[in-house]
């Protein structure tokens, strides 16, 4: 859960908030939303085009395999940049 920065009162507390752990846990909940977010604008998983759950958890498989793949490219990229 995130903590509420918009004037109102959050529901996670100050003390939660404050600590080493929830800063961790807020870096890889984007990393996790990234991947939905990127599953649904580019991946066709918004409106899917088939019927049936066994169906849509092969396209959902699917559509997650070749995020991982669009990842592994750009870290390789990453990785080439760097001095060694």
């Amino acid at each position: 859960m995130a903590q509420s920065k918009s004037g109102r009162q959050s529901a996670v507390p100050e003390s939660i908030a404050g600590s080493a752990g929830y800063a961790v846990s807020q870096q890889k909940r984007k990393l996790i939303e990234q991947g939905f977010g990127w599953a649904k604008s580019i991946g066709g998983m918004r409106q899917v085009m088939v019927s049936g759950l066994k169906k849509v958890d092969q396209m959902f498989v699917l559509t997650m395999a070749a995020y991982n793949l669009v990842r592994m490219r750009t870290l390789g990229q990453l990785r080439a940049l760097q001095p060694q």
